[in-house]
């Protein structure tokens, strides 16, 4: 499989005062085009510094990040900006939405910063909230959705760019536990479908929807293993 991201050694450093923060410590991973991956850790692991690093929300102190055949780890804001709107979807706990735009216009959004027409964001937008079960929502506001739609409007807006990796950081945070089953199906249905997924989160059963979990701790890797218990949502609900 097609090697989508490779980190080399990556470490990220952060002065505190006149404490010296090891957030991350000779970070090396592979992730192959198709994936589906959790990094999982407690408070202070590093997965929120590993994610921004892979998100090119930040950049490593050293070693070098690969991100589609392009090496990433030393870019300026506007570069880094700019791989952001091509390459990733990304996918808040917080959902992250205009307050004052409909569904359809906040699906829209990437799509003006890629420089699209009018028209063709609309057609790309409605065809997008439609693939996640949305289009008769398209004219609401963000307050006049439910939290799980509120999470599919975010998913749509990701999924728009047709990005390279979907980035979903804690996506069922804020959700309740049958939304938050709906919305790992979803995740689910978008990965069979040939989408990267690389997940954040702190929660082993949502974790272990994934096919492969990287845990971390006290910014080292702690383990890299294929995921041999995939959950769906009928398995979560047999054990609740």
């Amino acid at each position: 499989m097609n090697t989508i991201i490779e980190t080399t050694e990556i470490s990220k450093i952060y002065q505190m005062g006149t404490q010296t923060v090891n957030a991350l410590q000779s970070i090396s991973i592979h992730i192959s085009k198709g994936e589906y991956v959790a990094f999982m850790g407690p408070s202070g692991s590093g997965k929120s510094t590993l994610m921004n690093i892979v998100g090119c929300l930040d950049t490593p102190t050293a070693g070098t990040y690969i991100l589609n055949n392009k090496n990433v780890s030393h870019m300026t804001e506007n570069e880094l900006a700019d791989i952001r709107n091509k390459e990733i979807g990304f996918v808040f706990q917080t959902f992250n939405l205009l307050p004052r735009a409909t569904a359809l216009e906040n699906v829209a959004l990437p799509l003006i910063y890629a420089g699209y027409g009018k028209s063709e964001r609309i057609e790309r937008a409605m065809a997008t909230l439609e693939s996640v079960g949305l289009v008769d929502r398209a004219d609401h506001k963000p307050n006049e959705l439910s939290g799980g739609q509120r999470q599919r409007v975010a998913i749509a807006r990701a999924l728009v760019n047709d990005p390279s990796i979907i980035l979903a950081d804690e996506p069922t945070g804020n959700l309740d536990s049958k939304t938050s089953y709906d919305i790992m199906e979803l995740f689910h249905d978008l990965h069979a479908s040939g989408n990267t997924i690389i997940m954040v989160t702190h929660e082993d059963d949502i974790a272990h929807y994934a096919h492969r979990i990287i845990r971390l701790r006290d910014g080292l890797i702690e383990s890299d293993k294929i995921n041999e218990n995939i959950y769906t949502s009928d398995k979560i609900r047999q054990t609740v």
